[in-house]
């Protein structure tokens, strides 16, 4: 899941964006600045934004304001110092999906960015499924019929944001903007290589990936000839 986070501490973002890497798989991307954030959030898309309030340039209550006035439904945890009831209650009310008081467990913001990413999804449990593959968005893993499903990690990060958005179509560069990576070879082409090895993969579980030609890959349930 790709994230936005807003925050002017430069520390406190790179220990934020490594924690919520290792912990939950998330790909962060980072923005110090409100009005480098507003015009990314307005040609970039992201699963949720985590918004700190006391930005250079825009504050974060402006940004809020602008985002959700040209209708920008994307998740937004407010994260913040500023941990006043009227405070809270006034940020909700501008637009913010939930409040997390700094200091803060890195745990408890990384379950509710999960809560808020599939609730504005519709989930109601914390598993994406589609036909017979399931992924525990817990354990970080997927199951077929309840057997684990045998995935190198590379696999493992482009079939996970292909179930994120399984039924809408999604390009190649999208999934590699998505998937986290230290591997210097990822790129385009690699992406290629790698559907077509998860293809192979998810032959007869009742579930593929079709290319959608001009548009990208898109995972649905298989149609039986």
């Amino acid at each position: 899941m790709r994230i936005l986070l807003i925050e002017d501490e430069a520390e406190l973002a790179r220990w934020l964006s490594r924690s919520l890497a290792r912990h939950a798989g998330f790909v962060v991307e980072w923005a110090d600045d409100g009005l480098v954030a507003e015009r990314r959030l307005a040609v970039e898309e992201f699963d949720a934004v985590i918004l700190d309030l006391g930005l250079p340039g825009m504050d974060g209550h402006t940004l809020l304001a602008k985002i959700r006035a040209r209708d920008d439904r994307t998740p937004v945890l407010v994260l913040t110092a500023r941990d006043s009831l009227a405070e809270k209650i006034g940020t909700l009310h501008q637009g913010a999906d939930d409040f997390l008081p700094k200091p803060f467990v890195v745990e408890e913001l990384e379950a509710r960015l999960i809560a808020l990413i599939r609730r504005s999804r519709g989930r109601e449990h914390p598993r994406l499924t589609l036909g017979n593959l399931v992924f525990e968005t817990s354990a970080q893993k997927f199951t077929v019929n309840g057997q684990p499903l045998q995935l190198s990690p590379r696999e493992h990060s482009v079939l996970r944001v292909l179930i994120q958005k399984s039924g809408e179509p999604i390009n190649k560069q999208q999934i590699l903007d998505r998937i986290l990576t230290d591997d210097a070879d990822i790129n385009l082409e690699a992406i290629e290589v790698l559907v077509h090895r998860l293809r192979k993969k998810l032959a007869d579980t009742g579930v593929q990936i079709v290319t959608m030609r001009g548009m990208g890959y898109c995972l649905e349930n298989a149609v039986d000839n």
